[in-house]
Parts: C-alpha cells; structure tokens; sequence
C-alpha cells in the first residue's frame, strides 16, 4: 500500500481545517432546561444575518413574520425562546430568569455559527437584548430597539399615565378594580381590552400574524417574570433597570416605536438620547405592535438601516 506523502496529509489537514458544519434552516438547539425551536430564512450570505428577539416575555415569534421580507439578502434567525410557541415548555418555573434567556441566546449564536449579527429586539425582548449587552458580547454589529424597556419602573409610571389618560369610563373601571383587588373580573378585563386595543395593536380584528402567536397555550413566563396585566409587576423583572448600559453602546443603533405605543414616543426619545449617534424613529398611526400594524413601511425603515450599516 502506498504510504500518503506528506504535501496529501498537509492538504487533508488543511481541509479539515476549513470544513464548516453544515446548519439545517430549521430545527431544535439544546438549552438549559429544554430545546428551543428556530428556523433561518434566507440563503444569501453575502450581508450580516439578522436574529430576532421576540417579545411578551413568552409571546412566540410568528407576530414578528413580516421582518422574514429581511431576507433578500441575508440570513433573518426566527426562535422561540423556551416555553412558549414551538420550543419546549417545562413546567419549571425557576427557568424563567432574564440570565437563563441570556444564556439560551448566547447557545443560540454559538450553534447556528453566528459570530456577527444585527441584532432586533422588540418589546420584552429589548430586556433580553439590554442584559445580554451587559456580558459585552462580540459580534454585534447593529442593534434595533423596538417598543423598548429598560428600566421597569419607569415603564409601570408611564403606562399607569396612559391609563389615567382613557375615556373616563373605562379609567374609573380599571381604578377601582385595581383599588378593590377585583381585577380577575369580566368588567376589568374589557376595560383592559379597550387599553390593548388603543396602546398595544390599533388594527382590530389583529392582524393574522400576531393571532398566530396568540394560539398558542398561554405561557407561564408572562406571570412569573412580569405579572398578569400590564399596570403593575410584582414578577421577578420588578426591579429591572439597564439603562445604563445605553451609555456604552458603541454600534449604530435604531429605536422605534408608535405613535400611540404603550412604550410611549417620550419615554423612547429618553432611551435613545444616551445612545450616541442613535437613530429614532415614530411611527404616526400605530401602537405598540408597528410591525403588524405597518408592516411594508416598518420593513423598510429596517431593511434601510441594515443596509446602511452593513
């Protein structure tokens, strides 16, 4: 048998070398506690990809569908975070800590490759993607801020004043529940929907994308992390704060929100002066939920800004 030369063992080693693992566009990645579900749209590599942080905590990806309008020329990264929508949902609720979704997402981006990213985040997801800025990750190329929160309190103030600020029927409604520790009855969850239906998605009946997410089982994640509406939070992120991590950002940033979003324009504007260089945008007929309320001209403001900053 002939013996390999030593130029054919360098080549195979060099191959080797260079071999990349080839990574399906859907499937299931292991985290702590369970699998969580993702799926990539987009073949095209030559653009930075972008990964997509969902909101609630737990309210599943799907609403963020048209954002997939992203992937004429790049890879856009969908996932569930665990509990809710596709992925595993564990009974454990000691699961449902900000530092564990920071860990599932840094086990994300170590399995599917991604060693520089655009990163979207919308909502509670902002939350997620604060404290994650907080490791100092590498990699980030830009960073999207959607409807965000980064200081709890000051979100509960500013909501609390958008509730003082509805037709007086439905304010005085939710005030004296609320006073009378009654707010599990019918009465003040209409009122509660007539709140949703002005702050949280103007478009009624709601659009497709976001009734997808809202299908699926209820999750445990909202009430453990956060509480059961959205006034008040006696959950674990009650006392969450990262604004200051706004001061050390260093990569092109963009905010958003809607005009009527019940992460308000004013609180937003406050988020996005301690970025510097951010940019801002209002979006004028929409609330909270811009991306399904807007959707051709919220993707555009995005695929721009990712171009831009490519």
């Amino acid at each position: 048998m002939r013996t390999p030369s030593i130029l054919c063992l360098f080549l195979l080693i060099i191959g080797l070398t260079n071999y990349e693992k080839t990574i399906p566009t859907e499937g299931f990645i292991d985290v702590k506690g369970g699998k969580v579900w993702y799926k990539i749209f987009g073949s095209e590599k030559k653009k930075t990809p972008v990964l997509l942080l969902h909101g609630g905590p737990g309210f599943p990806s799907d609403y963020l569908r048209p954002l997939q309008e992203l992937a004429s020329g790049r890879p856009v990264i969908f996932y569930d975070q665990l509990g809710c929508g596709r992925s595993d949902m564990p009974t454990d609720t000691t699961l449902w800590k900000l530092d564990r979704f920071v860990n599932e997402l840094s086990t994300i981006r170590v399995e599917l490759g991604l060693d520089s990213i655009h990163l979207f985040s919308h909502s509670a997801g902002t939350m997620l993607a604060a404290e994650y800025l907080a490791t100092k990750p590498k990699g980030i190329k830009s960073i999207i801020f959607a409807g965000p929160i980064f200081n709890s309190k000051k979100h509960l103030k500013s909501v609390n004043q958008l509730k003082l600020e509805l037709p007086p029927s439905i304010r005085d409604t939710l005030v004296l529940h609320e006073k009378a520790g009654t707010i599990h009855s019918s009465s003040y969850q209409e009122a509660y929907w007539e709140f949703v239906k002005l702050h949280w998605c103007r478009t009624f009946p709601f659009p497709e994308d976001i009734q997808k997410s809202l299908n699926y089982p209820t999750s445990a994640i909202f009430k453990t992390m956060w509480g059961e509406y959205e006034f008040y939070c006696p959950g674990n992120l009650k006392d969450f704060d990262r604004e200051h991590v706004l001061k050390e950002i260093k990569v092109p940033t963009l905010f958003t929100c809607g005009r009527f979003d019940l992460t308000t324009p004013e609180s937003t504007a406050s988020y996005a002066e301690q970025v510097d260089g951010a940019e801002f945008v209002v979006f004028e007929k929409t609330a909270h939920m811009t991306i399904n309320e807007d959707p051709e001209n919220y993707v555009g403001v995005i695929r721009e800004f990712l171009n831009k900053n490519e």
